[in-house]
């Protein structure tokens, strides 16, 4: 363990084997952090906080701190951080709110650049990259494989379905389906995130079967309903298809269309 002699531990802070804190960072009460999480100068963490095994955390970023919630109290909501992920400089992620659920999570092997905000009991899942100043209003949720480049702005209670891609300056007021390019303000859908899904080893027949998928979505004049309908019976044949029928289906919200 590595604690330069600035930085300010809590006692009733958790630390595991080969944490690295650097100078001025404050560590408060109530966190935890895990095995060979390497913390850079200058950075905050309140708690309740839990913050998995092989982060790196850079300067100035601020995590576990109350939410932007006028009605938060002060109740004991939580932030979690899973494992491996790159939180560059000036990153702020809040806690919880108890209407909320009580609950923030980030996933495992995210790439957080440079003033990303993630609000309160915002989900999102593994292995996304936000770009530079990409920011999540409250209650947001980021499925796995994500890409939000850079000053992308999501409104609150929206869904971003896994693999999407969103272009630089994007304003998400809608849900994005699973796959999709989606870019503008308001944003708007491009076809399927092609280059990323062939990244992920995705074969040209996956592929081919979700373009067809967004097809009825977007191309086919079907409505909202029927569109649902014929997604699920893709799903069926295609596993790739049911992710996005299953999301479809599961929608509470209006759509990117």
């Amino acid at each position: 363990m590595s604690i330069h002699p600035t930085a300010i531990i809590d006692p009733k802070a958790r630390l595991g084997a080969n944490v690295s804190v650097g100078a001025y960072s404050i560590i408060g009460a109530d966190v935890e952090i895990g095995d060979n999480t390497w913390i850079g100068p200058h950075v905050v963490i309140n708690g309740p906080t839990t913050i998995g095994k092989e982060n790196r955390i850079y300067q100035f970023a601020s995590l576990g701190e109350a939410p932007q919630d006028k009605k938060f109290k002060g109740e004991p909501t939580r932030l979690e951080i899973g494992d491996r992920n790159l939180i560059r400089e000036c990153v702020t992620m809040s806690r919880g709110t108890v209407t909320g659920g009580g609950l923030t999570k980030i996933g495992n092997d995210g790439l957080f650049m440079a003033y990303i905000h993630v609000a309160h009991d915002c989900h999102v899942g593994n292995n996304v990259i936000f770009s530079n100043n990409a920011s999540l209003a409250g209650h947001v949720h980021v499925e796995d494989f994500v890409i939000l480049s850079g000053f992308t702005l999501v409104h609150q209670f929206c869904s971003i379905g896994a693999h999407a891609f969103t272009g630089m300056g994007s304003a998400i007021s809608k849900d994005v389906p699973p796959y999709l390019m989606v870019s503008g303000n308001p944003a708007e859908p491009h076809g399927i995130n092609k280059e990323g899904l062939k990244r992920r080893g995705y074969s040209p027949e996956q592929i081919r079967n979700l373009r067809n998928a967004y097809k009825v979505l977007y191309r086919s004049g079907l409505s909202l309903e029927e569109a649902k309908a014929e997604l699920k019976k893709m799903g069926e044949q295609y596993p790739e298809v049911r992710i996005f029928a299953d999301f479809m289906d599961g929608n509470k919200r209006s759509v990117i269309r």
